[in-house]
C-alpha cells in the first residue's frame, strides 16, 4: 500500500536578503542599548525561540527583512504579520494564521502567541552571552517578560541565499567509505520544468556522503526533498564544499 503526499514546492519564491552582524554591532548590543538600525539588521540574522510551559514544542520567530514579515511557528499553526522597529519597540500588524486543528495544549499556545504579537508594541532589548548566542528579551502587554534565544540562520552563517535543488532519497541506505566507514543515503538529483514535469539529472543512485540538516532518514520510505545547498567558504581538507539544509518535503512514499 502506498501513501503519497504532494507539496506545492515548485512555485518560485524570493529568499530574504541576508545581512551579517558586524563585530561593532555586537559590541553596541552588549551594553543593552540597541539602536533602531542595529536591531533591524540583527533580528533577521537569527531564528528566535522560547519554550512556554505546558508543551514540548518551542515557539520560534523568523524576521524577513526584505518583505518586513514576521513568521511565528507556534507548534500548531504558522502565524504571520508585519514588523518594524521604532523607539526600541517591536511594532507588529494584524496577525494572520493557518487554520489546522491541533492538540489542545498547542492550540492554547497558539492563542497565547496571538495575544502577544497581534497589533502589538513590544519593548525589547538584545543581549549577548557570546557572539554566537544572542538573547531577545521582550515585555508583553500584560507585563510578562520572555527571553528568546537566537540561532544564526543558515543564510547568515554561509553569507548567501543558498541554491535550491531537489533530491530523491531512496528507501534504503548503504555502507560506504568517506573519511572513514559510514552509512550513506542513496540519492539522485531531480529537475523540474515550468509545468512541473520532473526529469532526473542522473537516473542512477549514488552515495551521498554529507548530511542534510533537518532531515532524518526512515527505512522503507522514499522522499523527494527541496534542499538549500550552501557553499562553504574555505572548507577543511576533510570537509565537503557544501552544506545541505532541508527546505521542504515534496513527496513522501512508503514502500514495501
Amino acid at each position: 500500500m502506498k501513501i503519497k503526499y504532494l507539496a506545492l514546492a515548485l512555485i518560485p519564491f524570493a529568499l530574504a536578503a541576508c545581512q551579517s552582524t558586524t563585530t561593532q554591532q555586537i559590541k553596541d548590543v552588549v551594553t543593552n542599548v540597541v539602536s533602531q538600525q542595529n536591531a533591524s539588521q540583527i533580528l533577521p540574522n537569527y531564528t528566535w525561540s522560547y519554550q512556554p510551559a505546558g508543551t514540548n514544542h518551542p515557539v520560534s520567530l523568523s524576521f524577513d527583512k526584505q518583505n518586513q514579515r514576521l513568521s511565528i511557528d507556534t507548534g500548531c499553526n504558522m502565524q504571520s504579520t508585519t514588523w518594524s522597529i521604532a523607539n526600541n519597540q517591536l511594532i507588529t500588524g494584524n496577525l494572520a494564521s493557518t487554520m489546522k486543528a491541533c492538540e489542545p495544549a498547542l492550540m492554547q499556545q497558539e492563542q497565547n502567541t496571538g495575544k502577544i504579537f497581534n497589533q502589538a508594541k513590544i519593548p525589547f532589548t538584545i543581549t549577548w552571552n557570546n557572539e554566537e548566542q544572542p538573547v531577545l528579551n521582550i515585555v508583553t502587554a500584560t507585563g510578562e517578560k520572555i527571553s528568546l534565544k537566537g540561532e544564526l540562520t543558515d543564510e547568515a552563517k554561509y553569507q548567501s541565499a543558498g541554491e535550491i535543488i531537489f533530491l530523491e532519497i531512496a528507501p534504503e541506505t548503504r555502507s560506504c567509505v568517506g573519511v572513514g566507514p559510514q552509512t550513506c543515503l542513496q540519492v539522485r538529483e531531480i529537475k523540474y520544468d515550468n509545468s512541473g514535469v520532473k526529469t532526473y539529472v542522473n537516473k542512477e543512485w549514488h552515495n551521498f556522503y554529507d548530511s542534510i540538516k533537518g532531515f532524518e532518514h526512515t527505512a522503507k520510505q522514499r522522499n523527494i526533498l527541496r534542499v538549500k545547498r550552501f557553499e562553504i567558504k574555505n572548507p577543511a581538507a576533510d570537509q565537503s564544499k557544501y552544506a545541505y539544509v532541508l527546505d521542504m518535503v515534496v513527496e513522501s512514499e512508503q514502500v514495501k
